[in-house]
């Protein structure tokens, strides 16, 4: 049973304005137009892998290495906040087959990713020139201060450039808010009624086969509502630490995975 810790009935969100999803599309076509020629290229394939040596030995090490991309001028988004991560890590002995058949494997998410994923489950996939496109949905649980629990449909691609490089993208389709989730109260909320804690969410996987094991980096774009006047106390650490928190622990849990 999920409690939510805080009175949040005054705090109600409707879908995000016109101008906010705009606004964020054009942003995440600027993200997937650079990771386009960087899945081009074997040379450039993760960003910022090769830009020292440092780097790879902090990986190699065990280190994941967490980066906020978030601008500190953005895309005009109003009543909305963007949150952009990436966050690389390295599994020695690890192959790019090991990774996709994990992140193919949407019913042992569970297994895998949990506390965060509840439930996960393949809804469709077809092949399209070389692509697997993948319809799946999953229910996410996540708490800070307050616990949040929302069901999500995405859309997936998977692809790779050769044997030893690939990647895939995750566009969110659908979002609900759950209250009151394993009860017989269970309901999920209007648009209305919704808290504006996640509008939209965009995941990216690159990996890249070498030096005896596998270097992965998630790269991940979110659309929240913006923070209340007199609420930030609440909703200000759930939507400002969240999205850090959660790329890193589907980093690290997969590379969990992959060690097993």
């Amino acid at each position: 049973m999920v409690l939510v810790l805080v009175p949040l009935g005054n705090v109600a969100a409707a879908e995000p304005q016109p101008a906010a999803n705009s606004g964020f599309d054009s942003y995440i076509n600027g993200i997937e137009s650079r990771l386009a020629r960087q899945h081009q290229s074997p040379s450039n394939f993760l960003a910022g892998l090769d830009a020292s040596e440092n780097t790879g030995s902090r990986l190699r090490s065990g280190e994941v290495i967490v980066e906020k991309l978030t601008p500190a001028s953005g895309p005009n988004l109003p009543g909305a906040m963007l949150h952009h991560w990436r966050a690389t890590a390295f599994v020695p002995g690890a192959q790019g087959a090991d990774f996709e058949r994990l992140m193919k494997d949407f019913n042992s998410y569970p297994q895998h990713f949990a506390p965060q994923v509840v439930q996960a489950h393949l809804l469709s996939e077809r092949d399209d020139h070389g692509v697997d496109r993948v319809v799946a949905s999953m229910r996410v649980r996540q708490k800070h201060i307050i616990t949040v629990v929302m069901d999500m449909v995405y859309d997936v691609a998977f692809a790779r450039l050769d044997p030893r490089h690939g990647y895939s993208l995750s566009h969110s389709t659908r979002i609900s808010e759950i209250e009151s989730p394993g009860t017989s109260n269970e309901r999920t909320l209007s648009p209305s009624e919704e808290h504006g804690f996640l509008w939209r969410l965009n995941t990216y996987w690159s990996w890249e086969e070498r030096d005896g094991g596998l270097y992965m980096q998630i790269e991940t774009a979110s659309l929240t509502r913006s923070i209340p006047a007199g609420l930030g106390w609440v909703i200000g650490p759930f939507v400002e630490s969240v999205p850090r928190e959660s790329l890193e622990f589907t980093l690290r849990s997969a590379c969990n995975a992959l060690r097993r």
